[in-house]
């Protein structure tokens, strides 16, 4: 049985809120022959939010698969994907934003689970304080606003709903939020001496208000989709990955071991089949740029 037969016409739940659906179910119904469906009422800030109102619990994996068995017990069906973001930044970007986004596949019916994942700095994840609506503005259009949705928060660590306002995609609503929340500041703070003068913006990070998340999630589900693909020569199990990367490739110089890689190792994770492939990137030895005798 190969993956579209193993897939096709079978009801498939996305755990999401936040419209991911529509990048992820167009590509499982064209690829894998999955007819998507969401849950009604799912409430998937119940496990986290980018803004801070509640913590995430675990790691990315985790939280995914918490939110996929609450929309699979919602629903009923055998076979579902749940989609997970982080942001922050990363050395090998040289301190640049990063975005981490993570889609895991559950099958019941075939005791299966896949993992997608792309990580990349094709983000516009910041933040900014800010003490007037022209440099809340200015920030919103450095991020790619109003395409681009922006949360305006009366100080950086505020987690209440009443002091934060999420999902602004137009100049009325950024110039009301900024508005209302100075003022809320004042009258809350007038026994000091200083008035608090700053409020605090960020990326409003939600797939439905952030279109340059929406097309990692895009990657990500065609990572999954590449992997499901990818069977097993033992036993035809989709979800044949790699598992281990192994370093060693040769200089082309000296023919001393360097950091480059030597093979991938792919394992089944039905039958446990297991194989070393050499040469993944189709040389047999490197150039002596990357060797550190050579090139110190």
């Amino acid at each position: 049985m190969n993956d579209k037969q193993m897939f096709d016409g079978r009801e498939c739940v996305v755990a999401t809120m936040h419209q991911k659906e529509k990048v992820i179910a167009p590509l499982l119904k064209e690829e894998l022959g999955l007819q998507v469906i969401t849950p009604q009422n799912f409430n998937s800030d119940a496990f986290g939010t980018f803004s801070g109102e509640v913590s995430r619990k675990g790691d990315q994996l985790e939280a995914a698969k918490r939110k996929l068995k609450e929309a699979m017990d919602m629903t009923g069906v055998s076979i579902g994907v749940a989609s997970e973001g982080s942001f922050g930044n990363d050395t090998l970007f040289r301190g640049a934003a990063v975005n981490r986004e993570l889609i895991l596949l559950i099958d019941k019916k075939e005791e299966l689970e896949v993992v997608g994942y792309v990580k990349n700095n094709h983000t516009n994840y910041a933040q900014s304080e800010v003490e007037n609506y022209e440099e809340a503005y200015a920030f919103a259009k450095s991020i790619g606003f109003p395409e681009h949705a922006v949360i305006v928060k009366a100080h950086r660590k505020a987690k209440k709903k009443a002091d934060m306002v999420k999902g602004i995609t137009s100049a009325e609503q950024l110039k009301k939020a900024v508005t209302t929340l100075l003022q809320k500041k004042n009258t809350s703070f007038s026994f000091l001496k200083k008035r608090q003068k700053s409020l605090w913006i960020e990326t409003d990070m939600r797939a439905m208000y952030n279109p340059t998340r929406m097309k990692n999630i895009e990657l990500a589900t065609r990572d999954l989709i590449t992997k499901l693909q990818s069977t097993c020569p033992s036993c035809q199990a989709p979800g044949y990955e790699i598992t281990e990367v192994k370093d060693g490739l040769p200089c082309a110089g000296c023919g001393i071991e360097t950091a480059s890689t030597l093979s991938h190792t792919y394992t089944c994770q039905k039958c446990h089949y297991t194989e070393e492939k050499l040469y993944p990137n189709g040389v047999t030895r490197t150039d002596p740029t990357y060797c550190s005798i050579c090139n110190p």
